[in-house]
C-alpha cells in the first residue's frame, strides 16, 4: 500500500471523482456528453468514452487541489493518457489517487436487492492493478427495499470481496448502494447501518476500507461509521440526484465527502470549446468540493 497515498484519503480536504462508467452505462454517458449512440462504430464505443475521460483528466482544472482520487474503469487503466498508463498519469502528474472498479454487474433481483454477479478471474485482475499501480478498488451493489435478509446478503458478499481485495494490498471502497426513490428509504439505511457495524468487527486490525453509502434520509446517519478504526473515508454517490440536490445534501452530512460520477459531468459536451469545458467543469468541480468540506 502507498502510504502517501493513504494520507491523502484520510487527511486531506476534497472529494472523490467517479470515472467509471461501464459497457451498460457508457452509451447514456456518450449521449449527455453530445454523442448518440450511432454516431460512433460500437466497436469504437469505450475508445470515444476514453477520449472523453481523457480530456477531463488532463483539464487544466483537474487537479490534487480539490480532487483526492479518481475511480477508473478497467478499459481506461489498460489505456494511456498522454503517453503514460492512466494510473501513472494521475498520480505523476496530477498527485490524484487512483482506484478501479472492479464488480462485472448486477445479478437480477432477489430478496429486494442485486448482489454483485460473479469477478471471473479476480485474482489476476487485482494483480493487473497491482502492477499499473492501482491505489484500491470499487464495487457496487444495489438496495431496493427494506428486506433483512437482503441486505445481509449484499453486505456478506461486500466484505469478501474486501476482505479479498485487502490480500493484495489495496483499499476497497465498499459500496452497497440503497435506491434513493424507494419508500422505505429510511428503514433500508437502518438495516444497513446494522450490518456495517457488525461487519467492520470480521475485519482484522490493521484492515482499511473506505464507504460509499447513498445520501441518507436522516442527515449525518451514517456520521459516527466514520469513527470505526477500518474506515478511511465515508463518501457519497450522487444516486441520481442532479448536482444542486446532491450537493445541498451532503452539505448537512458532516463526515461524508463526494464521489460523484453523472453529477460532476453533467454539464460537459463534446462540441465545447476547451476553454468552455474547463469552465463547466470547474464549476462542477467547485461545487461539490464545497459540499465536501463546508458543512452546515
Amino acid at each position: 500500500m502507498n502510504t502517501e497515498q493513504l494520507s491523502i484519503m484520510q487527511n486531506r480536504k476534497g472529494f472523490i471523482a467517479a470515472l467509471d462508467q461501464s459497457g451498460g452505462s457508457t452509451p447514456k454517458a456518450l449521449a449527455a456528453y453530445g454523442v448518440p449512440e450511432g454516431s460512433y462504430p460500437k466497436e469504437e464505443m469505450f475508445n470515444v468514452m476514453h477520449q472523453m475521460r481523457s480530456r477531463v483528466m488532463t483539464a487544466p482544472t483537474f487537479t490534487s487541489e480539490k480532487i483526492l482520487a479518481a475511480i477508473l474503469f478497467e478499459m481506461t487503466m489498460d489505456a494511456k493518457v498522454e503517453e503514460k498508463y492512466t494510473a501513472d498519469y494521475l498520480w505523476e502528474e496530477k498527485k490524484i489517487v487512483p482506484f478501479l472498479k472492479i464488480d462485472k454487474g448486477l445479478m437480477d433481483e432477489k430478496d429486494g436487492v442485486r448482489l454483485m454477479k460473479e469477478i471471473p478471474g479476480l485474482d489476476n485482475l487485482l494483480t493487473r492493478a497491482v502492477d499499473r499501480h492501482i491505489f484500491g478498488t470499487k464495487e457496487r451493489s444495489v438496495i431496493n427495499k427494506a428486506d433483512e435478509k437482503g441486505i445481509e446478503a449484499i453486505v456478506k458478499q461486500q466484505f469478501e470481496i474486501a476482505r479479498k481485495v485487502i490480500s493484495f494490498g489495496l483499499v476497497p471502497i465498499i459500496e452497497p448502494e440503497v435506491t434513493i426513490s424507494i419508500p422505505d428509504k429510511a428503514e433500508a439505511e437502518k438495516i444497513l447501518l446494522t450490518k456495517l457495524l457488525d461487519a467492520m468487527k470480521t475485519l482484522k486490525e490493521e484492515d482499511k476500507v473506505i464507504l460509499k453509502l447513498s445520501l441518507p434520509s436522516v442527515p449525518g446517519f451514517y456520521d459516527h461509521l466514520a469513527l470505526d478504526r477500518h474506515v478511511v473515508r465515508i463518501v457519497a454517490l450522487s444516486g441520481g440526484y442532479s448536482l444542486e440536490e446532491a450537493d445541498n445534501q451532503l452539505k448537512k452530512n458532516k463526515m461524508m465527502i463526494a464521489s460523484f460520477s453523472r453529477a460532476l459531468l453533467q454539464n460537459l459536451r463534446a462540441q465545447q470549446s476547451d476553454e468552455q469545458f474547463d469552465m463547466e467543469l470547474k464549476l462542477a468541480i467547485d461545487q461539490i468540493y464545497d459540499a465536501s468540506v463546508n458543512k452546515e
